[in-house]
């Protein structure tokens, strides 16, 4: 699907729901889970940018020795929340 075939037609539901073609989807990575960035710039056009939904978004993390703590002592020294 080049940029210029991008174009299908969805309906709008009455409560405002559409349905992403799903070529529109395969081609963009789509999934459940991932969330549409709506905007509208001054002329009425629109933009739509796909936020992916990350599982375990601290997966990428390396885990980091802390050494040992001790939560009482810590508290006593900077107080509570």
């Amino acid at each position: 699907m080049a940029a210029d075939d991008a174009h299908e037609e969805t309906k709008v539901s009455d409560r405002g729901m559409v349905t992403i073609p799903a070529e529109i989807r395969h081609r963009l990575g789509i999934d459940a889970g991932d969330k549409l960035r709506w905007g509208v710039d001054d002329d009425g056009n629109v933009t739509v940018e796909v936020v992916h939904q990350r599982d375990g978004v601290f997966d990428d993390f390396e885990p980091v020795d802390a050494g040992p703590t001790d939560a009482v002592e810590i508290e006593r020294e900077f107080g509570s929340e």
